[in-house]
């Protein structure tokens, strides 16, 4: 018998890119491909790559240009946003054999046959991408990551999004609770619900509604083979108050949202095309704190935006500065072919970009150890996830990181912890060893 061949992977970007390299592996190692560390040698290597911004890009190619030096007669496949958007100038880099669109990288297993389908590019029209894949993370954490929906129907002038994956269309209830109960008695403790657009779920191939975010998550919080459930992150405008009541009466969901605003200035969310404007994010996360005052709320922000004036970044500043919220995601504008934004006037200069995501920054880091010590001297629930040198590390259910010295716990325990002292960025806390729950 031969030795089976071997295949890295490298993941660019976010928590659905995770879940699809995951699922990609599982069809690879079907057909026979042993997965190893992305660092080691490999026959092939798979890249799943992200075109949020130009940043995104540059990892790619560096990404490439590793694989090639790592293993020079492996065979190289691109797959993901990037590949989606800019095949033509992938296949150009040298090293690479194949790239494989939207509609496409499920099938990679398909492509592989001869050496006379490689230095090609299988890239169909997006429009064409119109069903919904399934894809979730295993073997990798404590949790996984379950793609409910894909695709997005929205317009943001500077989001490339659209064009890299197409329209939103979703999975279903019965086949994401399927799902869900399949990872929990595998013993996966905390699942998180992902997607392009996630609170935009329940719309089917055609575009027609047929289901409700909201009832997605009522029949998640009825299974009980899963402890936890986390949303990846849901717009403002479809995080309405039925969610957000809906998270607050129970006890899988976990108080937890990601919630982007990319700007505290209304000019700017109307040149961006945002589909809301600051009063309404300020009221969702008012009625959040109102109902979870200890929930954890992250917030992403882009700045340096065509026409952002320093009385606009002003208005960000200030607006975020007085927000109740946990942490900042912060994204220095991007140009991105393709866009209408691109074609906007008043460019800010680069070092500008920079200057004032150093400021949003500094307010993240304050925003971050203000919502850690507010929950000093409580005791909450706190999912081990990697043991470290001096003990184990988890994440609380509100996303306060937890460091903890060794006991007789251990990686996907879940224990109530009294989280006693700030370290840092870390959160020492101590077991009530009574309530230790393990697989």
């Amino acid at each position: 018998m031969g030795t089976a061949k071997t295949v890295a992977f490298h993941t660019l970007g976010c928590k659905l890119n995770f879940a699809e390299t995951s699922t990609i592996a599982r069809g690879l190692a079907r057909s026979g491909y042993e997965k190893v560390e992305w660092g080691e040698s490999a026959d092939l290597y798979v890249i799943n790559t992200c075109s949020v911004t130009e940043n995104a890009d540059r990892k790619c190619r560096k990404a490439i240009g590793f694989a090639r030096r790592r293993s020079p007669d492996a065979k190289v496949v691109v797959v993901g946003c990037y590949a989606q958007l800019k095949p033509d100038d992938i296949v150009a880099i040298e090293g690479v054999d194949m790239v494989l669109g939207a509609r496409e990288k499920f099938d990679i297993q398909n492509y592989l046959g001869t050496d006379d389908d490689l230095s090609k590019i299988r890239v169909s029209e997006i429009e064409q991408a119109r069903t919904f894949s399934s894809a979730y993370s295993v073997g990798e954490r404590t949790r996984s990551f379950l793609k409910v929906q894909d695709g997005c129907d929205y317009s943001c002038s500077y989001c490339t999004i659209p064009a890299a994956r197409g329209r939103s269309r979703s999975d279903t209830i019965n086949s994401v609770v399927d799902r869900a109960r399949e990872l929990g008695l595998g013993g996966v403790r905390e699942i998180v619900l992902t997607g392009v657009n996630t609170g935009d779920f329940g719309l089917d191939e055609d575009g027609n509604r047929r289901e409700r975010f909201v009832d997605l998550l009522r029949a998640l919080d009825r299974v009980e083979e899963v402890q936890r459930f986390r949303i990846s992150s849901i717009e403002p405008n479809l995080l309405n108050h039925e969610i957000i009541e809906m998270v607050a009466g129970s006890e899988r969901l976990m108080p937890h949202f990601h919630i982007p605003m990319q700007s505290g200035s209304d000019r700017i969310l109307k040149l961006m095309r945002r589909r809301y404007l600051t009063r309404l994010y300020r009221q969702r996360i008012e009625r959040i704190k109102e109902l979870m005052p200890s929930c954890c709320i992250g917030v992403d922000v882009i700045v340096g935006f065509p026409g952002e004036s320093e009385e606009d970044f002003l208005d960000t500043y200030r607006f975020l500065a007085d927000l109740d919220v946990s942490y900042l995601h912060v994204f220095p504008y991007s140009e991105r072919p393709g866009t209408d934004a691109v074609n906007l006037p008043e460019r800010v200069p680069q070092e500008r970009r920079e200057e004032r995501s150093r400021k949003l920054r500094h307010i993240s880091v304050r925003k971050r150890r203000q919502f850690y010590q507010q929950n000093m001297g409580t005791v909450r629930p706190v999912l081990f996830e990697e043991e470290t040198e001096s003990g184990i590390e988890g994440f609380t259910d509100n996303y306060v990181r937890v460091a903890c010295t060794t006991g007789s716990y251990r990686v996907n325990d879940v224990a109530n912890v009294l989280l006693d002292r700030l370290n840092g960025t870390v959160v020492s806390g101590t077991v009530a060893e009574t309530t230790v729950q393990s697989v």
